[in-house]
C-alpha cells in the first residue's frame, strides 16, 4: 500500500503540468508521497510530457474525458492507498505543504479530509475564490469560505491562520482518508463537475468524520482551468449539482421547505440574467433545473441508500442563516461578520 498518493487529474492541461508538476514531485518527496497523473482524454501532449519528463510520475490514462467526479472515482479504485490527495493541475504548492495535513491526519482518524490554505495564483495575498480557508454552506445550500463570500475575497492578512473545523475541503487540493472516502461512497459521478467535494464532505460528516482546514500548509491555485467562471456550462453544472446535493443529502424535515426557497430564488437569479442581457446564463439556470427534474427517480434511490445517516447528528458548519440576505441586505462582505 502507498501511503500518499497525490492524484492530479489533467485534461488538456500541459501549460500546467509543465509549469507545476515538476515542484509538485521536488516538494512531495520528503513525505514518501507518490505522484500519479491521472489522464483523461487529452489531445494534446500531456501524456508523452510526463513520461519523458518525469518517468518517477505514474500515469493512469483514460481514452475520454470522465470528466472530474467519475474520472476521479474511476482512478481512486485503482490506487490502493491511505491518504488520497486530490490536486488540480493548476495548483503551485509551496515548500512543506505536504506535511502539516500528513501530520493532522495521523493525529486524529477521526478526520475524514482536510485542506490547505488555499491562496490566489494571480494575486498572491489573496486567498482563492475556490477553498480560501475552508469552505461552508449556508441553511439553503449556499457555499462560502473563510476568506470568501460569494465574489468577495480577502487579502490573506493572518485573519485565518488556526486549524479550524470545516464543512467542506476543496476539490482543488483535498488530503482524504481513504477509508473514510470509500466508506462514504467516494465522488458521485453524476455530478460531472463542481460540488462534487461539498457532496463528498457532507457524506463524510454523516458517518462521523470531520473535515479541517490547516492553514499552516498553503498552496496557490489559478483556478477556473478547465472551465472560466463566465462559461454558461460551468454555471448550469454549478446550479444542477447544487440541487442534487440538497436533495441527497438534506433532512426530511428541511427537504421541501429549502428545495421550494432554492426554486425561488434561482428563479429570481434566472430572470436577473436575462434582463441583463446574459441569454446563456438565463438557459443554464432553465436547463439546470430540467435536468434536475428529470433525474429526481435517481436521486430518490440515492437518498433511500443514504436513509440511515441522514439527520443523525446536528452539523454546525452549517450556516444557520442566508449567505445571500447577509451578502446583498446587510451588506456584510466578511467571513468574521457573520453571526453563527
Amino acid at each position: 500500500m502507498i501511503r500518499i498518493a497525490v492524484v492530479i487529474l489533467n485534461w488538456n492541461g500541459l501549460h500546467h503540468l509543465k509549469r507545476f508538476l515538476p515542484t509538485i514531485c521536488q516538494y512531495s518527496d520528503a513525505t514518501g508521497a507518490k505522484v500519479i497523473v491521472v489522464d483523461n482524454g487529452s489531445t494534446d501532449d500531456s501524456v508523452a510530457y510526463v513520461r519523458q519528463a518525469l518517468p518517477e510520475v505514474e500515469l493512469i490514462t483514460f481514452s475520454e474525458n470522465y470528466g472530474f467526479a467519475p474520472g476521479y472515482y474511476k482512478a481512486l479504485k485503482q490506487i490502493d492507498a491511505e491518504y488520497f490527495v486530490l490536486l488540480n493541475s493548476d495548483v503551485e504548492v509551496t515548500p512543506g505543504w505536504l506535511e502539516p495535513l500528513v501530520a493532522a491526519m495521523d493525529a486524529d482518524p477521526g478526520i475524514g479530509a482536510c485542506m490547505p490554505r488555499m491562496r490566489d495564483y494571480q494575486r498572491r495575498e489573496y486567498f482563492e475564490y475556490a477553498g480560501a480557508a475552508g469552505g461552508y454552506i449556508d441553511f439553503f445550500g449556499y457555499p462560502f469560505c473563510r476568506g470568501r463570500l460569494l465574489s468577495s475575497v480577502e487579502k490573506d492578512t493572518g485573519q485565518y491562520d488556526d486549524n479550524k473545523y470545516i464543512f467542506w475541503a476543496s476539490g482543488a487540493c483535498m488530503f482524504v482518508r481513504s477509508m473514510a472516502y470509500f466508506r462514504a461512497g467516494g465522488l458521485d459521478s453524476d455530478f460531472f463537475a463542481h460540488m462534487e467535494e461539498i457532496d463528498l464532505c457532507w457524506r463524510m460528516r454523516r458517518i462521523g468524520y470531520t473535515v479541517v482546514a490547516i492553514p499552516e500548509s498553503i498552496v496557490y491555485h489559478i483556478g477556473g482551468g478547465t472551465l472560466p467562471n463566465n462559461n454558461p456550462h460551468k454555471l448550469y453544472l454549478n446550479y444542477r449539482n447544487n440541487l442534487y446535493l440538497l436533495f441527497k443529502n438534506l433532512p426530511p424535515a428541511k427537504l421541501v421547505p429549502v428545495l421550494f426557497i432554492r426554486m425561488f430564488l434561482d428563479g429570481i437569479s434566472a430572470m436577473a440574467y436575462l434582463l441583463s442581457g446574459s441569454g446563456g446564463f438565463f438557459k443554464a439556470v432553465i436547463k439546470a433545473h430540467l435536468a434536475f427534474y428529470r433525474n429526481i427517480p435517481q436521486l430518490v434511490r440515492k437518498r433511500i441508500a443514504l436513509k440511515g445517516t441522514i439527520g443523525k447528528a446536528h452539523i454546525k458548519e452549517i450556516y444557520p442563516g442566508s449567505i445571500l440576505f447577509n451578502f446583498f441586505v446587510r451588506k456584510r462582505r466578511y467571513f468574521s461578520e457573520l453571526e453563527w
